[in-house]
């Protein structure tokens, strides 16, 4: 596990205790599943017959490796969120994660009752308490990163999400990690382009990795699709979905940007 990836889940560690002592001072929460949370996200991120993959577009202010991406100012994030959903955005995805990616769960909240599609909730989930969270926030879908978990707590993140009605999507970054996901029955898989140690993007790889997702899965083709042959060469392979933040957030209009990717395919 990279430098970064271990620092950032210890930090997190660091923040699921002081949420867990901040719900122990509550009166427990009761929470009714949604599984309609799950049946639109699923629904979402299925690619049309003979159309361009469905696109989960990403509300992030910075990233460890780009650092500042967009100029953050008050009400931002719901603007490009209402801008993706006009260009097209089938998901959007929202960081939940504020040093690193400028984001924070009150984002997700503000984001998911400002706009009509799906909302994915991107952080770094390794404790039931932030899928918790998720859900209060209005998420239907709540990314796992395989790298991050064994086996044992990767089945039973995933068991919590689906408990509250939302749907897990999981993160893969090589072959090893894509043959966890299938082996976890879960019906929505990703695969990072970008490698947590290194932060090089590698596109073939990526397209490698997607091509073995089962054709029962919905198979997602994460970052590294900059341009609109990027974007081509995403859409004739096997990826039904693609999730794309960082060129849409550089864009003047990141909607229009977004439409025009669409348009391309």
């Amino acid at each position: 596990m990279s430098d970064y990836l271990s620092e950032i889940l210890a930090r997190t560690r660091r923040e699921n205790l002081r949420r867990r002592k901040h719900v122990k001072a509550m009166r427990p929460l009761v929470r009714e599943p949604q599984p309609e949370r799950s049946e639109r996200g699923i629904a979402a991120l299925r690619r049309a017959a003979g159309g361009p993959p469905s696109v989960i577009a990403e509300v992030k202010f910075r990233s460890p490796s780009a650092g500042a991406i967009r100029r953050w100012a008050p009400g931002e994030g719901v603007r490009v969120a209402r801008a993706y959903e006009r260009g097209g955005a089938s998901v959007i995805s929202v960081l939940a994660d504020a040093p690193d990616f400028g984001g924070s769960p009150l984002l997700v909240r503000r984001i998911s009752e400002s706009v009509s599609v799906p909302v994915l909730f991107k952080g770094f989930v390794i404790d039931p308490v932030q899928v918790d969270l998720a859900f209060d926030v209005g998420a239907s879908l709540v990314l796992l990163l395989v790298r991050a978990l064994g086996d044992k707590a990767l089945q039973s993140l995933i068991a919590h999400v689906r408990a509250l009605g939302m749907e897990p999507v999981l993160e893969a970054a090589n072959d090893e990690e894509v043959d966890r996901a299938v082996a976890s029955s879960v019906t929505v898989i990703g695969v990072n382009a970008r490698d947590l140690q290194t932060f090089q993007v590698d596109l073939p790889m990526a397209h490698q990795c997607v091509a073995r997702i089962p054709p029962d899965r919905v198979a997602v083709f994460m970052s590294g699709v900059r341009t609109s042959d990027d974007f081509r060469q995403v859409a004739q392979g096997r990826a039904d979905a693609v999730l794309i933040g960082e060129s849409l957030m550089r864009a003047e209009d990141p909607g229009v940007r977004l439409s025009e990717l669409l348009r391309s395919a």
